[in-house]
């Protein structure tokens, strides 16, 4: 192989290595933006890195059965307390508890910071983000029910409804928008 050859092939693989490590980076920079905490689980297993709960129809209809059936989120450790016993002893759950109490914002300035980036995000949100949105969402109005000071009361609703207009923008598709207006 003459050096001419090895250097173009040289010269290929560190074009090859940077775009990759570019399309990563990017890629890990998006699902980051909206929520960090998903990227600095605590709880000490690669696999909760970035968790996703639903990733079937099952999963889902899991997700309904625990908010039906009265699961709610602690205010200050994020907590997901579930009242049925059978609900909480399923072992599918650890994920979405771990996203209750790690990853999801719970403050109002975490809230807040949130709404904001979702509304400079262009085009749809990722599963993760949608999801985390969701949940983030039933975590501001319970929340809502506990406040006592109508100030308070204000704030989680202004809260509580962007999140609604960003979770629904996200239902709808572009195009209809447009033709709406």
């Amino acid at each position: 192989m003459s050096w001419r050859t090895a250097s173009v092939w040289i010269v290929f693989v560190s074009a090859l290595v940077c775009q990759i490590s570019i399309t990563v980076s990017l890629r890990w920079r998006r699902g980051a933006a909206l929520f960090p905490s998903a990227f600095r689980v605590k709880r000490g297993t690669p696999s909760l890195i970035n968790p996703l709960f639903q990733k079937n129809v099952e999963d889902a209809s899991l997700l309904y059965e625990v908010l039906l059936s009265g699961g709610r989120m602690d205010s200050s450790e994020g907590a997901l307390h579930i009242s049925d016993p059978e609900l909480s002893s399923l072992r599918r759950l650890q994920i979405l508890d771990v996203l209750c109490s790690d990853v999801l914002p719970r403050s109002l300035s975490e809230i807040t910071r949130l709404v904001k980036a979702l509304e400079k995000q262009r085009g749809s949100l990722c599963l993760e983000d949608f999801e985390r949105t969701v949940l983030t969402l039933v975590f501001t109005a319970q929340r809502l029910k506990e406040m006592e000071s109508s100030q308070q009361r204000e704030l989680w609703s202004n809260a509580s409804l962007s999140l609604f207009k960003a979770v629904r923008g996200d239902l709808r598709p572009q195009h209809t928008l447009k033709n709406r207006r």
